[in-house]
């Protein structure tokens, strides 16, 4: 394309869901066709996700060669790829609002998926498994978690979840808790409140589905650290699931159950002057923007977004006020860091890779591409396998320094990585969360 795109910081349209247009299936593919045709002529993300390679095969193939060569139906092939991480929206698309062209690929997809969705086109095994906090309910129960462990290992049993649930089976699923986060946690640290000039002094921790029951030790290590440093928390007393699962299905009404029961706690501490913490990038996005742009209106919402943080965004400010501890002990050696998509789009900076280059004896090779996890994406059938190959590269870039640790913000990523260097033989280096390693830095156990 000729023409130049925008060079102003990207904005957000509110995502206009409860109008009953958004809705119309023929005003939404003619949105589709006017945008593929934009990405059709600029090609800059094709590199991105599947989502590109797909539509432009679509194009390069069809009867003319340009998108209305595309059948309509063909469409949901390209929509059904794209896992909303925002990467082109907010590093490489140059024709976004506030360019004239308002394009917005991803909220686009997401219309076209709540459309899928509210057709019924959305089979049981994609509801079930984006339906976190149904069978997060059997973590803590021993006898249950361990028989389900167990039996989520076995041949027979994953043959039978990627008949009934689609779910491949050779893709990494991960366990059940022993022991939920909120029961293991301290509830509290009651300290001396140490305001800073960039950070709130005191801390409320959302646990999130994935801490609270698969690996409640990442929280753990959270409070540990804020405990070190002196910094009063509590654990948010009552949380559901943030949402990011149901919206990628295209499910905005569950999304919308789920902020009100969340909203409804969260706001009283920020409120009262907390900082909130989620150690899983994609539930802070939720609240620092997919749910603001849903309820743009609604006040509550404003106000726990801005008092969100990612835990290293608070770190590396609490680090910048003078009031982070920065004696580590315990040097890591070679660190090899993944900075997850949804983090990346936060606009944060490598505030992660900031605070674990202050440890001594410890070098950090960082690299921002996407895994290919993404959710429930990396471990259904028929995209299991694409995860894995947009993943590679990443794998590889990761395994050249040969790295002591290999380690990602998002957890779901890191345990993708992980198996790609199984898969692809690139070194035996061990997995640990960056706030495990910050925990293992510091010398606490």
């Amino acid at each position: 394309m000729a023409r130049e795109g925008n060079l102003e910081a990207p904005t957000r349209h509110p995502i206009d869901w409860k109008n009953p247009e958004y809705y119309d299936e023929g005003a939404c593919f003619k949105e589709l066709e006017r945008i593929f045709d934009i990405c059709h002529g600029c090609r800059r993300c094709v590199s991105l996700c599947n989502s590109f390679p797909t539509l432009f095969d679509l194009v390069d193939e069809g009867k003319t060669g340009e998108v209305d060569g595309v059948e309509k139906q063909d469409y949901w092939k390209v929509v059904d790829h794209c896992y909303l991480c925002d990467l082109c929206y907010m590093t490489k698309c140059p024709y976004v609002p506030p360019h004239e062209w308002n394009l917005d690929f991803p909220h686009t997809m997401l219309r076209a998926k709540a459309i899928k969705f509210q057709k019924g086109g959305v089979d049981f095994g994609a509801k079930f498994l984006s339906s976190t906090d149904v069978h997060g309910q059997f973590a803590g129960i021993p006898i249950v978690t361990q028989v389900a462990n167990a039996v989520n290992q076995t041949k027979p049993a994953r043959a039978a979840m990627e008949s009934a649930l689609h779910v491949d089976r050779n893709a990494w699923l991960p366990s059940l808790a022993t022991r939920r986060f909120r029961s293991a946690a301290p509830k509290s640290a009651e300290l001396p409140v140490k305001n800073g000039e960039r950070t709130p002094g005191k801390v409320a921790v959302y646990s999130t589905c994935y801490v609270n029951y698969n690996e409640p030790g990442i929280g753990l290590d959270l409070l540990k650290i804020l405990a070190h440093n002196d910094i009063p928390y509590v654990v948010v007393n009552k949380e559901k699931c943030c949402g990011m699962p149901k919206l990628e299905l295209g499910d905005l009404e569950t999304v919308a159950k789920d902020k009100e029961a969340n909203i409804l706690v969260l706001a009283k501490y920020a409120k009262e002057g907390y900082a909130i913490l989620s150690a899983v990038p994609s539930c802070t996005l939720m609240f620092k923007q997919e749910i603001p742009l849903m309820f743009p209106d609604d006040a509550d919402v404003q106000a726990v977004k801005e008092a969100m943080w990612d835990p290293f965004e608070y770190l590396a400010a609490r680090r910048r006020d003078g009031l982070l501890k920065t004696e580590f002990p315990q040097p890591l050696g070679k660190v090899s860091y993944h900075v997850p998509c949804h983090q990346r789009v936060q606009n944060i900076g490598k505030k992660t890779e900031e605070v674990l280059k202050m440890v001594p004896g410890t070098t950090v090779n960082t690299t921002e591409r996407c895994s290919g996890h993404a959710g429930t994406y990396g471990v259904k059938v028929g995209t299991h396998p694409v995860a894995m190959k947009i993943g590679k590269p990443l794998f590889k870039r990761m395994a050249e320094t040969q790295p002591d640790y290999i380690s990602s913000d998002c957890a779901l990523a890191g345990h993708h990585i992980d198996q790609g260097f199984d898969v692809n033989a690139l070194g035996d280096a061990k997995l640990e969360h960056p706030l495990s390693l910050v925990r293992i830095a510091y010398g606490l156990k």
